[in-house]
């Protein structure tokens, strides 16, 4: 096999299936404690699972379609900012790379910004974000000052359809390019420390982003200092000709959804498509596809244990899902890395369950196989997924590069 790729691992709550929590496995009183999530991250980064991306929203029901998302009783409630959990986990991992999920409609981008740089400087350049563009209607009566915005897919089922949603993905295009420019107003350089002249800051060296858009405007400079990667590295979850277009002109990194690897290619060659008329850089987008994942020790357990969770809360899901032994899975993860993704993102049914599983057996397997690229030590996240440090901006322009 010429071709390796990464695997990822999505954290939420008490695993992705929503009866996850009645598992015997499981551990719904400790949901929203610190040694949940550290036991979490920690198996994962023992692992060595490339990063773990920590799912958020900013309502009761989260960003769920169900119509009483915000008053059923027998769902996992209650969550934890994953922005704030990542910093907490980063100083108790060692190489995973933390990437919360941001909705970006309703936090300011300088808040945004600065929340990143801090992950980034904690877990010394481990840092990403996963952005959500648009929020639900739930979410916007939480925060009071919209009443209006998308309410779901239109009946078409595309993006391009609703007005709505086409302006959230606008907004979160601005979102992203503000985080950018603030993590580059700091050139790397700019703090001095001299001890004997009392110079501590070069302020030539700390610029404006002067930023004015359709939704935001952003004057000064962050109050962060430049970060170990630079950038944050930028991902987003994308289905369609829309969101694609979003991933192509602002990510790093997409997460994709194929109904199986022969979907693989034509979804790549969307985002190409895409990123021919938006994305100036050369550096390509790296694209890992999604698995939602219940990993058994044979296939007739795994089967007996999906069908009780379905049974007491049946999923809806926008990825293919594998249930099935470990092995099992790596032979999806394979026909993906043979399809040509550059990663595979898996979400465990069940946590921690599927996420020991995933641990202990399928990335062994995986590894054993010759499926994962090695990890060559690489310091940041950004450099493990062989992308550059992005240079600042301001300090291009004062070159004149």
């Amino acid at each position: 096999m010429s071709h390796r790729a990464h695997l990822a691992v999505a954290l939420d709550g008490a695993g992705w299936h929503p009866a996850a929590w009645r598992e015997s496995t499981a551990r719904p009183t400790e949901l929203t404690s610190a040694g949940y999530w550290r036991d979490l991250a920690r198996l994962a980064d023992d692992a060595g699972v490339l990063f773990a991306t920590i799912e958020d929203a900013l309502s009761l029901g989260g960003r769920s379609p169900e119509a009483d998302a915000e008053t059923r009783r027998d769902r996992a409630r209650g969550r934890l900012d994953a922005v704030l959990l990542s910093s907490f986990l980063a100083p108790a991992t060692r190489r995973l790379g933390l990437v919360p999920t941001v909705t970006t409609t309703h936090p300011e981008p300088f808040h945004i910004a600065t929340g990143l740089q801090t992950l980034d400087h904690v877990s010394r350049g481990r840092a990403g974000v996963r952005l959500v563009a648009g929020s639900t209607p739930q979410e916007r009566a939480n925060f009071g000052r919209r009443a209006e915005g998308p309410t779901g897919l239109p009946t078409s089922g595309r993006v391009e359809d609703d007005p709505a949603l086409l302006a959230a993905f606008r907004e979160a295009g601005e979102v992203a390019d503000v985080i950018r420019r603030l993590a580059d107003s700091w050139e790397d350089d700019a703090i001095v420390r001299d001890l004997e002249t009392g110079k501590f800051l070069d302020r030539q060296r700390v610029h404006r982003v002067d930023f004015a858009g359709e939704f935001f405007s952003v004057t000064g400079a962050s109050i962060v200092p430049r970060s170990p990667q630079g950038q944050p590295l930028v991902t987003a979850l994308a289905h369609q000709g829309v969101p694609y277009r979003f991933a192509a002109a602002h990510a790093d990194l997409v997460f994709v959804t194929p109904r199986d690897a022969g979907g693989v290619g034509g979804i790549r060659n969307e985002l190409a498509d895409a990123a021919a008329q938006v994305r100036d850089e050369v550096e390509p987008l790296r694209v890992f596809a999604d698995l939602l994942v219940l990993v058994a020790p044979s296939r007739a357990e795994a089967a007996e244990t999906w069908a009780r969770l379905e049974e007491r809360a049946p999923i809806t899901t926008d990825a293919r899902v594998v249930v099935g032994t470990a092995d099992d899975v790596v032979d999806e993860v394979r026909a993906l890395v043979d399809a040509g993704v550059d990663g595979v993102r898996l979400r465990p049914a069940r946590l921690p369950a599927d996420l020991v599983a995933i641990a202990e057996q399928v990335v062994p397997r995986a590894r054993a196989a010759g499926i994962l690229s090695p990890d060559g030590g690489e310091p940041t996240l950004r450099e493990r997924l062989g992308l550059p440090r992005p240079s600042s901006r301001f300090a291009r322009q004062e070159v004149g590069a």
